[in-house]
């Protein structure tokens, strides 16, 4: 990929049918900010980690979380992994009524349908398959190392 949003990214594809694909950046940790600052109430303590999810809509926030969470508007990815896009995720995370394990992330990668089936036999993306581990609890310096080294496919 010659994309320099993409150079080394490992993206966690959450949705990929016919009307195209769905991704999440998972190692581009934007940095720390406060919850607050993210729910819009000051009454709320605590920061969290924010990634860049990907160059699509960088101001629309969607967080990647473990499947022990789930509201009507929560997207199951696998049973493991599942993506909500709404503000009562983080009020229930500040309010330790949320999920397990989260991953906060604004922007996402998106392809048209088609777009990914042509890059991925054109060999432009590594494959590897969705590990909650990975997504969740590894360094985020080696996350790169850690997906190519489960890839099934090569460039």
């Amino acid at each position: 990929m010659t994309d320099p949003r993409f150079d080394r990214a490992v993206i966690l594809v959450l949705q990929h049918d016919k009307d195209g694909a769905l991704g999440i950046v998972i190692n581009r940790p934007l940095g720390r900010r406060p919850m607050a600052d993210l729910i819009g109430d000051n009454a709320v303590s605590g920061n969290v980690d924010v990634f860049v999810g990907g160059p699509v809509e960088p101001n629309v926030g969607f967080i990647v979380h473990s499947a022990d969470y789930h509201r009507a508007v929560t997207l199951d990815v696998d049973g493991r992994v599942a993506m909500t896009a709404n503000r009562e995720v983080l009020r229930d995370i500040a309010d330790k009524k949320g999920p397990a394990k989260v991953l906060i992330a604004f922007g996402y990668a998106g392809w048209a349908p088609g777009q990914l089936e042509a890059e991925l036999a054109h060999n432009v993306w590594y494959t590897a398959p969705e590990d909650p581990a990975l997504v969740f609890d590894d360094d985020r310096d080696k996350v790169w190392e850690h997906a190519t080294a489960r890839r099934t496919q090569d460039l």
